[in-house]
């Protein structure tokens, strides 16, 4: 099995990759920054994506896990804060990122018998949850959820299944210290989910426990 997970350098991108790792799994993991002994990928910069596919060649992926991901714009201000700038990162990290990196690896994928997406976004996506606030962060996840329920859609006829997950409020740099749960319980639940993942649920939206999440 081959997985390949982007943002696999902290948090629940590193702990996924070390638990798949450790059940012998092929694991290509990249991280924004160079250096290390993972891949150098700036999911912005759609010529790194490009090389990055190019070098794994006819390999074959299993499994992709869209995990890199920003949130910039935890307590901004609505009257001066939210810069355009600010915007346009945003999507350019969790939206635009996610889909060239599946265009990327579509070739990849297909190699699979049956290949998988995984796309993380949040329960934030969801317009069940509207409190107010990070309206980057939550238009972001929310496009990238419409993103994966279309690509499910789409590569239906390929046999290639599409999941999109909240992955809990988790205790990461993005989540904080009083998050609610772990990263190993996070990583452990998502596992569990990308196995259960095929034909039948493509498209769904689950949280990391195995509940259906309303869109």
């Amino acid at each position: 099995m081959h997985v390949l997970i982007t943002g696999a350098n902290r948090g629940i991108g590193k702990a996924l990759a070390d638990r798949y790792a450790s059940a012998g799994a092929k694991v290509t993991g990249t991280q924004r920054a160079a250096g290390g002994a993972l891949h150098s990928l700036d999911v912005t910069d759609p010529a790194a994506i490009t090389a990055l596919a190019a070098t794994l060649g006819d390999q074959t992926i299993d499994l992709l896990v869209c995990n890199a991901g920003v949130y910039a714009d935890k307590g901004q201000s609505l009257d001066q804060g939210y810069p355009a700038d600010m915007w346009a990162d945003g999507f350019a990290t969790n939206v635009t990122g996610v889909f060239l990196t599946v265009q990327a690896f579509l070739p990849h994928l297909r190699r699979a018998q049956a290949g998988k997406i995984a796309i993380i976004s949040s329960q934030m996506a969801s317009h069940t949850r509207a409190p107010g606030g990070s309206y980057i962060y939550r238009a972001s996840k929310a496009a990238a959820l419409n993103l994966g329920r279309n690509l499910a859609t789409d590569l239906a006829p390929e046999g290639i299944s599409v999941g999109i997950y909240h992955p809990g409020w988790v205790r990461t740099d993005m989540g904080g210290s009083t998050a609610e749960i772990s990263v190993d319980d996070s990583a452990t639940g998502l596992i569990a989910r990308f196995a259960a993942l095929c034909p039948a649920t493509s498209g769904c939206f689950e949280t990391w426990d195995g509940r259906v999440h309303p869109y």
